[in-house]
């Protein structure tokens, strides 16, 4: 019987999830795995939820959340992924020297898509001694909008993932400012199933697990423009250089972990950040959110 995997949304970051199709490493690791679009990562959790799909990629936060909520809630991450935050600060001048407290003095904007990035981003600058209510941010427009702002001269700098970042540093009109993950591991994306499917499928979704875990191994290895070819279909609008420049920016930073096993440092620094924030309201134990067993076996 196959699994039915919810995909988040389509994002280059993603992109050893897709290679795990494209390269046959599900089927060669002995189980059928059957994507399913979504339009938007809440609606990704909800089918999960409902037992439409089987397992979800998706971030841990969302699994917090969920769990900060309702206490006796099933949901439960089983395969890392992508171990650090792929989110860049892009500004529309050069800054050699600039340091995170620097963006109390420009006008900036944040992403507005999706909460995990300005989460992240708001602790590290906590934690850089900047008073947030007193910046000068901009919410609401798009990373598409605030890409363009910083081509039109409108905005000083913008929070961005790949392959806006990518494009504006290869045009010129862009300079990077900062990656976030050189912060250093932040459990981004993993494998989302509930409880009940771990025990229930625990060979099938080890063996999603192995495919995932080799697909890390041969993403870590290939040539960046190959991997780039590869998954054109999934992302028609990104240049091939653009897109084997962003694989080569991601991995340079270890954005993908070597292996599927989420660490327990990673977890620890979003759920820190998430309770700086005020997104949960106590705290959500390791244990209760992740299981590492299925990861630990595709390892050795």
């Amino acid at each position: 019987m196959s699994i039915v995997l919810s995909e988040n949304f389509r994002a280059l970051f993603y992109a050893p999830f897709y290679a795990a199709y494209a390269t046959g490493a599900f089927r060669d690791a002995g189980v059928e795995v059957v994507l399913r679009p979504s339009p938007d990562p809440p609606a990704a959790a909800r089918v999960l939820r409902s037992g439409e799909v089987d397992v979800m990629w998706g971030g841990p936060l969302r699994v917090m959340i969920v769990h900060d909520s309702e206490p006796d809630a099933d949901l439960v991450c089983f395969a890392d992924v992508v171990a650090r935050d792929p989110f860049f600060v892009i500004g529309a001048r050069p800054r050699p020297d600039f340091r995170l407290a620097d963006l109390a003095k420009v006008k900036f904007a944040s992403v507005s898509e999706v909460p995990t990035p300005w989460i992240c981003l708001a602790d590290d600058l906590r934690r850089a001694g900047v008073d947030l209510d007193r910046l000068d941010r901009i919410s609401g427009p798009s990373m598409a909008d605030n890409a363009a702002a910083i081509r039109a001269g409108t905005l000083e700098a913008a929070q961005l993932f790949q392959p806006y970042a990518e494009e504006l540093l290869a045009s010129g009109a862009g300079h990077l400012w900062s990656a976030a993950a050189t912060r250093g591991l932040t459990a981004y994306t993993t494998l989302v199933t509930r409880r009940a499917t771990l025990e229930r499928r625990a060979d099938d979704l080890f063996r999603m697990t192995q495919g995932l875990h080799r697909t890390l191994g041969w993403f870590a290895k290939t040539p960046a423009v190959e991997i780039a070819r590869l998954l054109k279909s999934y992302f028609p609008d990104v240049s091939e250089a653009i897109f084997a420049a962003a694989i080569e920016r991601y991995r340079k930073l270890g954005l993908w972990g070597p292996d599927p096993v989420i660490r327990r440092e990673g977890y620890d620094r979003l759920h820190a950040a998430m309770r700086a924030f005020g997104t949960l309201k106590r705290d959500i134990p390791y244990e209760l959110c992740v299981d590492t067993s299925l990861a630990e076996r595709a390892r050795a």
